[in-house]
């Protein structure tokens, strides 16, 4: 009775640190498969930033580039009006008023942005751009490594049994189409 006993204890044994190991390995393949979906979503959250970022930061410079322009152009303008000469007195005070406004626009852009910081802008929209193309280059990669991760540990030996028996498939790795492998080229 006592050879019967420890046998089956030992049965008993090896199908208790089975079912651990079995459990061990089921979670450790349910651990690695959220750390891939984990990264995945940090990709999204950068490609979102890059989808928010992009156009607002292009609008601003834009905005931007286009008051430095009309107050320029409010000058050329008025200038012009006084060049062609022909003018009568009510005329070219009128022209010299609006000149006068016109420099007193782009003296307020001087004394506020003394270079006329459209170079500034256009450098800080670069500048956005590249950060953000290299946060998501970063992220990428933490996902590739991830994922390598994942696929290794499920194609290893004894665990690839467990996790075909389970439903662990082989995850894709993000790789960039030919056509967007460029840092996106913005048009002003």
């Amino acid at each position: 009775m006592r050879k019967g006993l420890s046998g089956l204890l030992i049965v008993a044994g090896v199908v208790a640190i089975a079912g651990l190991m079995l459990g061990g390995t089921y979670n450790r393949l349910v651990t690695l498969g959220e750390a891939v979906d984990a990264q995945w979503a940090q990709v999204e959250n950068q490609l979102q930033r890059r989808f928010d970022l992009i156009p607002n930061l292009v609008e601003t410079v834009r905005g931007y580039a286009a008051h430095e322009r009309a107050a320029i152009d409010s000058v050329t303008t008025a200038r012009a009006k006084l060049a062609g000469g022909g003018l009568s007195a009510e005329d070219r005070m009128a022209a010299e008023n609006e000149l006068s406004g016109a420099l007193s626009r782009l003296l307020v852009v001087v004394e506020n942005y003394p270079n006329l910081k459209a170079d500034a802008n256009f450098r800080m929209l670069m500048d956005q751009l590249e950060g953000t193309e290299n946060r998501l280059a970063q992220e990428r990669r933490r996902f590739n490594e991830h994922v390598q991760s994942y696929n290794v540990t499920i194609k290893r030996f004894p665990t690839v049994f467990l996790a075909r028996m389970f439903g662990f498939l082989e995850r894709a790795y993000f790789q960039v189409p030919e056509d967007v492998q460029g840092v996106p080229q913005v048009q002003f």
